[in-house]
């Protein structure tokens, strides 16, 4: 029993330092070149951005930069249990080049990323490269020590490491040299992949500071979400109280006096029966408006496309919407986007004095994205008392943000990203 499980625990011990080899190994072919393509690519984007040319090429390049750390990033996790923690700021889409190029070289995520390019093209090349060489290079040993000695000996000998083989004595110390040196891949092996991994976080994890204004934009969306909530629980009890509660304590007044009228007036009795109907229907109607305005049924149903549909069904202009997602997300996201969405034409509809609307709807790198375009006046702005503040706010809840673009004379896109995954 304590052979076999010795046996066990030196398979994979061997199967350990083999898999460091080989995965040491594609790292060192995909870091050097991509470290090096991708950091020059940057430099050179960056530079153009005084003479327009960089506005538009820079947010593709480091767009390519950050998938390229993030790889890194995911790697680092599933092989060695390292976790780097990011903290770029969110940039929408939706945003125009000047904009987005701008936020992209104000965060410090990014020049962090340049900052990690150099070093993976240089100490991060050499610390995954170095498990596969201290696995493969012993084997190299071993063959000049079995006598592939004797043809390199017929160019003046051959130097194995410090070891200088020109006969089979030479050729034995060559082959002790392996040995050596693959003893030391057997027990070192697995952990200098693991130290290339932490090389990599230190120089890309997030800062101690960067996390604490995560944790700060975080906190200040959990207060705007509770508020947010409140005053959505005081709308409905408002409602309630104002709508349909009136109009029961209306209807139970009108049936007492329904009573009492039925043998003195039958006519004024049926009057006042036909005066209550209508205001069980009217307070039906009030009851399924405020129903629909904390969660639309057609939302749960049929998600969030057709929710959209059936909005702009119902607007005065002439809307057309674009839908491309795959599957639904999850409820509260759905009902974020729903409502953000609604706010937003309500804007159009009431401000921007546009004639067409339209709606794009589609989902792709793990992010939902909405846009909502109007040919109008312009001039919209987040804060300027258009509603898109309490937008942004409720999208900051799920880490979503959102960006207008609305010069003077038009056309405003309002453009909303949410980070989510569709089932």
């Amino acid at each position: 029993m304590n052979t076999n499980t010795k046996s066990s625990s030196l398979s994979a011990r061997v199967r350990a330092v083999a898999v460091a080899a080989g995965r040491g190994f594609v790292l060192a072919l995909v870091s050097l070149p991509g470290a090096v393509l991708w950091f020059t690519l940057a430099l050179v984007s960056i530079s153009l951005v005084p003479i327009g040319i960089g506005l538009v090429t820079t947010p593709w390049v480091l767009a390519r930069v950050r998938a390229f750390a993030d790889r890194r990033r995911a790697l680092a996790a599933r092989w060695c249990g390292v976790r780097i923690p990011s903290a770029y700021r969110p940039i929408p889409e939706g945003a125009g080049p000047w904009t987005r190029t701008y936020a992209l070289l104000r965060d410090p995520a990014v020049w962090r990323d340049l900052r990690w390019l150099q070093v993976d093209m240089t100490a991060g090349y050499i610390t995954a490269l170095l498990p596969a060489v201290l696995v493969l290079y012993p084997l190299e040993g071993l063959a000049v020590a079995a006598g592939l000695w004797r043809p390199l000996s017929s160019y003046g000998g051959y130097w194995y490491g410090f070891v200088h083989v020109t006969d089979q004595a030479s050729a034995l110390g060559a082959g002790a040299l392996a040995l050596v040196i693959l003893a030391f891949a057997y027990r070192y092996a697995p952990s200098l992949l693991t130290t290339h991994f932490r090389l990599t976080r230190s120089v890309l994890g997030a800062s101690q500071a960067e996390l604490a204004e995560r944790v700060q934009v975080l906190t200040e969306t959990r207060k705007d979400a509770v508020d947010t909530s409140a005053a959505e629980l005081r709308r409905i009890e408002r409602d309630l109280h104002d709508g349909a509660q009136a109009r029961l304590v209306a209807m139970g007044m009108h049936l007492g006096t329904i009573e009492m009228l039925l043998d003195k007036d039958p006519a004024k009795a049926r009057q006042l029966l036909a005066q209550t109907r209508q205001s069980s229907v009217d307070a039906l109607a009030e009851l399924r408006d405020l129903v629909r305005g904390i969660h639309p049924p057609v939302l749960a149903e049929r998600g969030l496309g057709d929710a959209v549909r059936a909005l702009a069904l119902r607007l005065s202009l002439p809307t057309e919407v674009n839908v491309e997602l795959d599957g639904r997300a999850d409820a509260p996201v759905e009902s974020a986007a729903y409502f953000a969405v609604s706010e937003v034409l309500t804007n159009a509809v009431k401000h921007s004095g546009a004639d067409r609307i339209w709606i794009d709807l589609h989902h792709s790198e793990d992010k939902l994205r909405i846009s909502v375009t109007d040919n109008g006046k312009g001039g919209a702005a987040i804060g300027a008392g258009s509603g898109l503040a309490g937008v942004e706010r409720r999208l900051g809840t799920f880490d979503g943000v959102l960006a207008v673009s609305s010069p003077a004379g038009g056309p405003t896109m309002v453009t909303m990203e949410i980070p989510c995954v569709l089932s």
